[in-house]
């Protein structure tokens, strides 16, 4: 099989965060589960209706183009984007074309072409028969889409990007992002060429473009992807030509499916909408580039960088903070309650946030809108086991009993067994092992290592999880000599 490389380019939807329609005065409200409430003459278009500019929609654009180093244009306006389908009310779509309201960028190494501002369509419900049903609640939602320069090479590039892009939109609030819930939609341009070291001749020339629609998770990303590269791959060494056109996802047979001849921008008629006031974004205050930085908070390449410099965490546990905001709450408001703060502390409070409080509250719901009252909690576990009141096997226990019972660390602590720190004591319950398990004993002496760790095991259980983890193991080497 001769030797070919995949270029790909994204383009991804994401419905922006604002109290109105783009277009008009209906509610925003993706959580509406009843049909076809939120709606009005606008959106519903018709005749004589007429549209507004949503100006939030517009700075939530300006803001993520800011944020991923775009170039805000000065000039900008509305495009009528010409095509029929059932859910799209007016015959049209309002979008943006030669003019979009950011160009260029860039985002986890990949160039951006441009991000503009749309209106979602309506969502179609197809239950077999002769008939599909139209909800219009979603028709005219303000739509972010942004589109990537063709520079992606594989499919887990593309997934890290638009993973990166859903956490850049969160930390400035401007989408939910939610894929499940179609906040965000990604679409792939994919197309595969000869290798330069494959062929005497080599171009620059791109292979035949295949768009692949609505893909609505990051796997599915991935799987995509994957399964284009093989079957284009598949087409070309059958000596067939690839065609132009879009692609749909089949999750149960995993595999790309045709669902139309591509159009090309001509196809869709573009011209200026007569109905929109052009914008000049610098005749616009609350829209300078001076004010739109002030709205923008620390993006998540900065926090890894600060993260790591500043509470010398890892790379996987900094990452973890980053992309779940309600621990990483917890983490900053525990590490503020900690009575001697230092490196020590500072992992301990990452370690049971981590390893132990992310796995406890899913059995647990809605434990976690008292973040105030889980971080002081934290931060008091990690203080009592730092001065030796109870061993980090207890601190887990409390910890448990704090979102069990709702009681406070304090109250859990006060009714909780002290640990043992008496060398005598522990000596005693050192001695009762080594009697029990004269075996693993001889073991270690003849040099099997892990025999200490069952040791220090049995010792642990035989005091209930009290005994003084570093006293124990002390105390058990040196009667192993």
């Amino acid at each position: 099989m001769k030797d070919y490389v995949p270029t790909i380019g994204l383009e991804i939807h994401a419905e922006l965060k604002t109290k109105t329609k783009m277009f008009c005065g209906s509610l925003n409200d993706s959580e509406e589960k009843r049909p076809n409430v939120n709606i009005c003459e606008v959106c519903m278009a018709e005749p004589g209706s007429l549209p507004t500019i949503n100006k939030q929609a517009v700075k939530n654009v300006l803001k993520i183009g800011l944020a991923l180093n775009g170039k805000i244009a000065d000039f900008t306006e509305f495009d009528r984007k010409n095509y029929f389908y059932p859910d799209i009310p007016k015959g049209y779509q309002i979008s943006q074309y030669k003019y979009p309201l950011v160009q260029g960028g860039e985002l986890n190494g990949v160039s951006l072409t441009r991000i503009h501002l749309e209106e979602d369509t309506a969502k179609s419900t197809h239950q077999g028969g002769d008939f599909s049903l139209v909800d219009f609640n979603r028709a005219g939602v303000p739509l972010m889409e942004l589109v990537t320069e063709p520079v992606i090479k594989s499919a887990e590039e593309a997934s890290g990007f638009a993973r990166e892009l859903q956490m850049v939109l969160r930390y400035l609030d401007i989408s939910d992002a939610d894929m499940e819930k179609g906040n965000m939609r990604v679409e792939v341009n994919i197309s595969i060429k000869r290798s330069s070291s494959d062929v005497k001749n080599p171009t620059t020339k791109l292979g035949t473009k295949v768009e692949i629609k609505n893909l609505n998770s990051f796997k599915t990303v991935e799987k995509a992807i994957e399964y284009e590269i093989k079957r284009q791959t598949k087409v070309l060494e059958e000596g067939s030509k690839v065609v132009q056109e879009t692609r749909g996802w089949n999750e149960i047979k995993q595999e790309t499916f045709s669902q139309r001849i591509k159009e090309d921008s001509h196809d869709y008629r573009y011209f200026p909408d007569p109905d929109l006031p052009k914008l000049f974004i610098s005749q616009i205050p609350e829209f300078s580039e001076e004010a739109l930085r002030k709205e923008i908070p620390e993006l998540p390449k900065e926090k890894r960088a600060r993260y790591k410099e500043q509470y010398n965490l890892t790379e996987e546990d900094a990452e973890f903070f980053i992309r779940n905001k309600d621990f990483d709450d917890v983490f900053k408001m525990a590490l503020g309650s900690i009575k001697d703060g230092n490196e020590k502390s500072t992992k301990l409070v990452s370690n049971y946030i981590i390893s132990d409080l992310a796995g406890i509250v899913k059995e647990f719901p809605g434990v976690m809108t008292n973040k105030t009252k889980i971080a002081e909690d934290v931060a008091l576990i990690v203080d009592t086991i730092i001065t030796g009141k109870i061993s980090s096997r207890g601190a887990k226990d409390v910890l448990r009993a704090t979102l069990e019972t709702n009681r406070t660390a304090k109250e859990v602590i006060g009714t909780a067994p002290s640990q043992i720190n008496d060398e005598k004591d522990i000596l005693g319950i050192v001695m009762k092992v080594m009697e029990s398990n004269k075996t693993v004993v001889e073991e270690y002496k003849k040099g099997k290592t892990a025999s200490l760790q069952y040791l220090i095991g049995q010792a642990m259980k035989e005091s209930r999880g009290k005994a003084n983890p570093e006293i124990l193991r002390k105390i058990l080497v040196s009667k192993l000599v």
